[in-house]
């Protein structure tokens, strides 16, 4: 298997704001509060698309941020809730969260879906808060914000395309100028050691994977040189891609080149040569090339589609991967004989967190005490501070929370400078 590997950004939408409003009707009187709750923000889902080969459209796009909730309205009427951001990946992607490392969901049937960043609460109205004691609150909340990470897309895949031939026959130069895959490329006569992987986009903006596989020689059904280890990485490969070195470099004959390959393939037994084949001839800048494809096409008896190219020179490439694309869409996926059958138990492992502090007191430099923390700064972003029976609000809930004690135990005095996210306040006993 092969990894592809990107890093995002997701964001789920913010609740909608609570709304503080009363009645005012004509002949009704003692209107009561009539401010409607926010809508529930939108979760970013990220949902499998067998349709999808690769993650190369996280390459232009690396950002998704949810829609937030309508805000509550007068008249009692609540906000409407976002629909769901739908996020589409291919079958084997692995989501990992940046920062702990965590798996938050391995991605495989299609169909599949994920919640990545759920989407915040809506805040309440000022409906929600009347008591008989305060019948008319002036208190709204503003809705919770969305959860937002990075997080890392690993793409386990199997190559759709596999590049087979002798060794130096210019399969590693192909691969370095049809992608951005950079694999050593010298003259050896010994043979790539692990299998390059590349991710290739045509002109028209169909993506697929191609693998430089390591170099066939003679024998390696039998296991000479990587032959297991290479037959196996071809195994789930839909077309093969025969790159022969028309221009005979190192005095083989192509003609015997493919020959020795394909019967290589046919012995290893894996039904490789029902893959579809097109063969490259490359290396047609060099001399005796187009004598060689000459007599190379006499020789050949199957109907495989051939295309001169110069790797080198890159001329012919578009037409080859425009050809390649257009096979990989007419071939299906060829299900491996040994794969062993899946059973359909899914079990999930549930682990108890512990609730996370609800803050943490530090000191800056010039003195002044930092409040942090994900309950407070939430319980922060979601008080309207406009309001001065908000603002109350949010003091008793801070007390409640016991900051105002640890304050006092950590020395804080009266008028000493308190910080909270952006904000400044006052210490006041």
């Amino acid at each position: 298997m092969f990894v592809d590997q990107v890093k995002i950004y997701v964001k789920g939408g913010d609740g909608g704001n609570g709304m503080v409003a009363f009645r005012r009707e004509k002949y009704v009187p003692n209107g009561g509060p009539a401010g409607g709750d926010g809508g529930k923000g939108a979760n970013v889902v990220f949902e499998v698309n067998e349709g999808l080969r690769t993650l190369m459209d996280f390459r232009y796009k690396r950002h998704f941020k949810a829609e937030r909730g309508e805000h509550g309205m007068s008249k009692g009427m609540h906000g409407r809730g976002s629909q769901d951001m739908i996020v589409k990946v291919p079958p084997g992607t692995v989501v990992i969260d940046a920062e702990t490392k965590e798996v938050i969901a391995d991605l495989v049937e299609h169909g599949q879906q994920a919640i990545i960043a759920k989407g915040g609460r809506g805040g309440r109205g000022n409906t929600r808060f009347a008591t008989p004691q305060n019948p008319a609150p002036e208190i709204a909340e503003n809705g919770e914000p969305g959860q937002e990470r990075d997080v890392i897309l690993e793409l386990k895949l199997l190559a759709d395309v596999g590049l087979v031939g002798f060794p130096s026959v210019g399969k590693s130069t192909l691969l370095s100028v049809v992608s951005s895959a950079k694999p050593k490329i010298a003259e050896y006569h010994f043979t790539t050691i692990v299998p390059n992987l590349g991710m290739v986009e045509t002109e028209d903006g169909r993506s697929f994977v191609m693998a430089d596989l390591p170099g066939l020689i003679e024998g390696a059904s039998e296991g000479v040189g990587l032959g297991h280890q290479f037959l196996r990485h071809i195994e789930r490969t839909r077309v093969i891609v025969h790159v022969i070195d028309m221009a005979a470099t190192e005095g083989r004959d192509p003609f015997e080149d493919y020959v020795t390959i394909n019967k290589e393939l046919k012995e290893y037994n894996l039904r490789l040569t029902e893959r579809p084949q097109i063969i490259v001839a490359n290396k047609m800048d060099m001399p005796d090339a187009e004598e060689n494809l000459q007599l190379f096409k006499e020789q050949l008896e199957e109907d495989h589609p051939i295309f001169p190219i110069s790797a080198l020179t890159r001329k012919g490439l578009r037409d080859l991967l425009f050809a390649v694309a257009d096979k990989i869409e007419e071939t299906p996926e060829f299900p491996l004989e040994h794969e062993e059958e899946v059973t359909g138990v899914h079990r999930v492992l549930y682990k108890h967190e512990a609730d996370p502090d609800a803050f943490t007191i530090t000191r800056d430099p010039d003195g002044s005490f930092v409040l942090s923390g994900e309950k407070l700064e939430r319980l922060f972003r979601m008080t309207d501070f406009s309001r001065e029976e908000s603002v109350r609000r949010f003091a008793r809930q801070l007390r409640g929370f016991g900051v105002d004690d640890a304050l006092r135990q950590r020395g804080a005095k009266d008028g000493d400078i308190v910080k909270l996210l952006d904000f400044e306040f006052e210490f006041i006993e």
